[in-house]
């Protein structure tokens, strides 16, 4: 891969990455991944979420919805790996790969050749992989510096998407408990202070988050 080709497909990322929330983001990743990466021609990410739970997300074909689900019941497979266990996986020719004998099966038979998972994410709950898939033997036998590149760039873009999303759910949170302290202020005639502490002490006594006792107050109230 020469270094103009790595500039472009460094400003095509750029470009395509747009802020947005998490679920626009992960779709933004899979649709640049077959627009930027060499011989894609469909991609997905799989999550695999504390409890074990797989889940595919963002296929840019509905073909991949069962690709996947061969993948997650078989556990095997380069993006059950990559989610799983490894950072990168890489399969050129799945139909002679031994490693995956038996998914290969079904990826064959879908018409695809070749795949790669590469780990985007590590966080507490949950790890993501970005799921790659060719119809070409010989696809992903290299992807070097490229691969390194787009991983680097879609992580990235996810993390943004992710404070994102941790901003707008602080904001609707803070919202929500002032409404619920002028609803106390205003049926119980105290001041804000005394509202925020009744909401606390509530919170405290029930062992229910703050959050959860304000929301339940509003539906009270609005209902």
């Amino acid at each position: 891969m020469n270094e103009d080709r790595l500039l472009a497909v460094a400003q095509h990322l750029m470009e395509t990455l747009t802020p947005g929330d998490l679920d626009h983001t992960l779709s933004r990743i899979t649709t640049a991944a077959v627009e930027s990466l060499p011989e894609t021609d469909y991609a997905s990410i799989t999550i695999l979420h504390a409890d074990g739970r797989l889940e595919t997300v963002a296929p840019t074909d509905d073909l991949l919805w069962g690709v996947d689900a061969a993948q997650y019941e078989l556990r095997e497979g380069p993006c059950y790996e990559a989610a799983a266990d490894a950072v990168h996986v890489a399969s050129p020719d799945l139909a002679q790969d031994e490693r995956f004998s038996r998914y290969a099966v079904s990826a064959v038979a879908a018409g695809l050749r070749a795949q790669a998972g590469i780990r985007l994410f590590e966080a507490p709950k949950a790890r993501g992989a970005l799921n790659l898939y060719s119809g070409h033997v010989g696809a992903f036998s290299d992807l070097g510096a490229l691969g390194e590149l787009f991983r680097h760039q879609a992580a990235t873009a996810i993390d943004y998407a992710r404070e994102i999303g941790n901003l707008r759910e602080a904001v609707r949170t803070r919202t929500m408990i002032g409404t619920a302290v002028g609803i106390v202020m205003e049926r119980y005639h105290l001041s804000d202070d005394r509202a925020f502490a009744f909401l606390t002490r509530l919170s405290q006594d029930s062992n229910v988050k703050l959050r959860e006792i304000a929301r339940r107050l509003i539906a009270l109230t609005q209902g």
